[in-house]
């Protein structure tokens, strides 16, 4: 028998944090930004949180992570494209401290220290998301397409208090429009996207961002002239995601 009356208030915080979790993982199929900002009012209602979300986002203006734009404002001069699961990042930052955040791989403290001690300079040269997997292995959190050949941002966690999370921003783009996402029309440019930035840590968000020399290259505003680009342009032999 079908129950009838108000669900419990268990259950709407737990269809909540679900759908919110799909969103972050998905912002393209659930309405981008605007949807995450929606979901999280709700959860925060739901919660008794709404001064804390408050809070949050007067943080996130203070460090540069979000203005009259939003976050995908604030990501305007240091992404290329429109890149909803940068954008997503952003948010799980608080999702996570929140303790709403689900996670598919928690790095142990050893782990998490050793990614820390091996980010030092790892960045220093073009890399492409096979290379970020297999130094690092799976993310704990996937933002933005499945499809192995578009842009993303991988996210890695750790259960440790306060230990900010760390994020890989891979592009994957069209060199037909100079600064555009995998959306723009043209074939994209590798077989596998190419890591552009390492973020973590807190403070101003331009100074979370740790570029390889890709990431400066395509980094709204730069310039982008001739340049030997990391991985292989497609149709050529060798790696790279079917």
């Amino acid at each position: 028998m079908t129950a009838s009356g108000p669900r419990s208030s268990v259950e709407i915080r737990a269809h909540l944090v679900g759908e919110l979790n799909a969103a972050l993982r998905r912002p393209g199929m659930y309405g981008g930004e605007i949807a995450l900002r929606l979901l999280l009012d709700l959860l925060a209602y739901a919660e008794r949180q709404e001064q804390v979300w408050a809070t949050e986002q007067q943080s996130m203006r203070a460090r540069g992570a979000l203005n009259a734009l939003g976050a995908r404002g604030a990501l305007h001069t240091l992404l290329p494209g429109e890149e909803e699961g940068a954008v997503a990042s952003l948010y799980a930052e608080f999702v996570h401290a929140r303790g709403w955040l689900h996670a598919d791989r928690v790095l142990s403290a050893t782990e998490y220290e050793a990614m820390h001690r091996q980010l030092s300079g790892w960045g220093g040269r073009d890399r492409t998301l096979s290379e970020v997997l297999e130094a690092f292995g799976p993310p704990s959190v996937p933002f933005g397409a499945t499809n192995p050949r578009y842009g993303k941002t991988l996210g890695y966690l750790t259960k440790r208090a306060g230990a900010p999370m760390v994020f890989f921003h891979l592009w994957n783009g069209t060199d037909s429009a100079p600064g555009a996402g995998a959306e723009s029309a043209g074939p994209l440019v590798y077989d596998e996207p190419v890591l552009l930035a390492i973020r973590h840590g807190t403070g101003a968000l331009s100074g979370t961002f740790a570029f390889t020399p890709q990431g400066r290259r395509r980094r709204p505003g730069e310039p982008c002239g001739p340049h030997e680009l990391a991985g292989r342009p497609r149709g050529t032999q060798g790696g790279g995601a079917d």
